[in-house]
């Protein structure tokens, strides 16, 4: 464990800039990840929100999802928010886009609405002791779990926040706040 661990942000499209910031304020070093070079330099992957189906898309065309899927499986840990929760998925119902594959869920798609039923939620996160306010944008949600995937938050009887072993999704989007909790969360899981 010697060295500073080096988080990437999957940087092909959506909020790679905000997770940059917030790992920066958590003392992290953060790089941002589009080549396979970059998948192997780094310790744990930020995959985040944006538009799913163009991100599975950009996957394919930089050949970085088989790299994801290898160095997930020999522990890296990886987390996604939002469109990053959906390419993380098993399962994507009503959809065939392209997805990772990685963790025992199931993700719907823009479950909560369209960008105008966009809203925040301050959420009961298990083995935190306060509420963590969740910025919910076009927000999938887990609909599914299965195998070792541990729900960690619930919003209006919808599974927002999973984890299994060195995977975590989230719904919403903690970048968009100025509360690290979730990163220090994530960060904890290197």
């Amino acid at each position: 464990m010697a060295g500073k661990k080096v988080i990437g942000v999957l940087a092909l499209q959506g909020a790679f800039v905000e997770h940059q910031a917030a790992l920066r304020r958590c003392k992290a070093e953060a790089i941002r990840v589009r080549s396979k070079e970059d998948v192997k330099a780094i310790d744990g992957l930020i995959i985040p929100g944006g538009e799913s189906t163009t991100i599975g898309r950009l996957l394919v065309d930089y050949d970085l999802g088989d790299s994801i899927i290898e160095r997930s499986r020999a522990g890296m840990p990886v987390f996604g928010t939002c469109a990053g929760m959906i390419v993380m998925a098993k399962e994507i119902p009503g959809s065939d886009q392209y997805s990772l594959g990685l963790m025992d869920i199931s993700a719907r798609r823009n479950a909560f609405g369209r960008q105008v039923d966009s809203f925040e939620a301050y959420l009961d996160v298990k083995g935190q002791a306060k509420k963590i306010k969740g910025v919910f944008i076009r927000a999938p949600y887990v609909d599914r779990v299965w195998g070792e995937t541990e729900v960690l938050s619930v919003y209006d009887g919808k599974v927002v926040m999973a984890r299994e072993n060195n995977l975590l999704v989230s719904s919403f989007h903690p970048e968009l706040t100025p509360d690290l909790t979730v990163h220090k969360y994530f960060l904890g899981m290197l």
